[in-house]
């Protein structure tokens, strides 16, 4: 892989982080800096070198490296790792651009590494968990296009 961009510039000495106040959070493993909200996640399918990964429409505290062409089982898609500002922890990439047709979905998407974070859900009460309720078993809703997708780095 690439070697990491420079962390972000510090106001002050010290690095602003963004917090999220949402029921579900998914968090740096190592730092607990926060990454995405729960209601950011598109699709838990897809897989990387280290298990499974996670696509989410957007993410907070990272910070990206160079765009560079990646060989991935669906395809050839330009892509930037992308770094967690706190502890510098390489936690997953941003697709840039698909070449093929059927991968356009995923272009300005994240993917967050699963062995990379937490999942903390916080006071959720049964009102707030009911529309989970109403998706499939991997918090999907059943006729999603994106339950079969499987993207992985070819090596």
């Amino acid at each position: 892989g690439a070697a990491p961009a420079p962390a972000p510039a510090t106001a002050m000495g010290r690095l602003f982080q963004r917090r999220l106040d949402r029921p579900r959070v998914y968090s740096c493993r190592l730092c607990q800096a926060h990454l995405a909200a729960g209601d950011d996640l598109i699709s838990k399918s897809f897989h990387c070198r280290h298990g499974k990964a996670y696509l989410f429409t957007s993410v907070i505290n990272v910070y990206k490296g160079p765009c560079e062409d990646r060989l991935m089982t669906t395809g050839l898609h330009t892509v930037q790792d992308i770094f967690c500002t706190s502890c510098q922890q390489l936690v997953g990439w941003k697709y840039e651009r698909a070449f093929e047709k059927s991968q356009k979905y995923k272009e300005g998407k994240f993917i967050l590494e699963r062995a990379k974070m937490n999942d903390e859900k916080r006071g959720l009460g049964n009102a707030a968990r009911a529309p989970q309720d109403a998706l499939g078993p991997d918090g999907l809703d059943s006729g999603s296009d994106f339950c079969s997708d499987d993207d992985e780095e070819i090596h």
